[in-house]
């Protein structure tokens, strides 16, 4: 692990879920009410394994872990339904502390803001609008759209090409290990946030490691 933040950085991009909006226990929830409804046994360990991967990723194995006859498209689709039932009756939702401060602060200092989330875009405009963040981000990426998921490198190659910077002038903000795999395979300085909803999480590969924002926005 690195002591330092690369020098000249011009690009930031996010992870949306548990580093900009607590949203993980939600999605959870959500998980395993539709894990309930098809009748499957979904342990904490390969649970773990899905954190960071696209929705429709995440059924794709399932359905093939489980040997399911079921349309992951269909699943994704239950599943969704039921995360903007929480989303939207959750009165406490809110945003990672700390990471407005962040966001207005990069922004303020001219830096590209890029958001780069395994969430459906229809999830992430929710989000943005909810707590009108549009302002601040030059681009969003859905890895829904993408070929493949996290922990492929796809998603944050692309947010490079979008923030119009190099990668070694760009940083990644990630809180799981399939997004920290997916920065270090894409060749990224990655930042790995400790988010206390997400424990099971190691950071493993992460090149510098923070358990709170503020420390971040001192040193960018």
């Amino acid at each position: 692990m690195k002591t330092n933040l690369p020098k000249a950085i011009k690009c930031v991009i996010f992870d949306m879920d548990g580093v900009i909006i607590d949203s993980e226990e939600i999605h959870k929830k959500a998980y395993y009410e539709t894990f309930t409804s098809i009748g499957v046994d979904v342990s904490d360990e390969l649970y773990k394994t899905l954190t960071g991967s696209s929705t429709i990723n995440a059924f794709q194995r399932l359905v093939s872990h489980f040997k399911l006859d079921l349309d992951p498209k269909e699943l994704v689709l239950n599943k969704r339904k039921r995360y903007v039932n929480f989303f939207e009756n959750d009165p406490n939702l809110h945003l990672v502390k700390g990471v407005e401060e962040l966001v207005k602060h990069c922004y303020n200092k001219g830096l590209t803001l890029v958001l780069a989330s395994s969430s459906a875009m229809v999830n992430i405009d929710r989000v943005f609008n909810r707590f009108d963040l549009n302002k601040y981000f030059t681009a969003k990426i859905s890895g829904a759209d993408l070929a493949e998921s996290k922990p492929h490198p796809e998603i944050f190659e692309k947010a490079a090409i979008l923030g119009n910077a190099p990668k070694e002038n760009c940083i990644v903000i990630e809180d799981s290990d399939n997004g920290i795999k997916s920065a270090n395979d894409a060749g990224i300085f990655v930042v790995g946030f400790k988010n206390p909803m997400a424990e099971d999480q190691t950071l493993k590969g992460a090149d510098f490691i923070i358990n709170n924002f503020k420390r971040l926005r001192k040193l960018i």
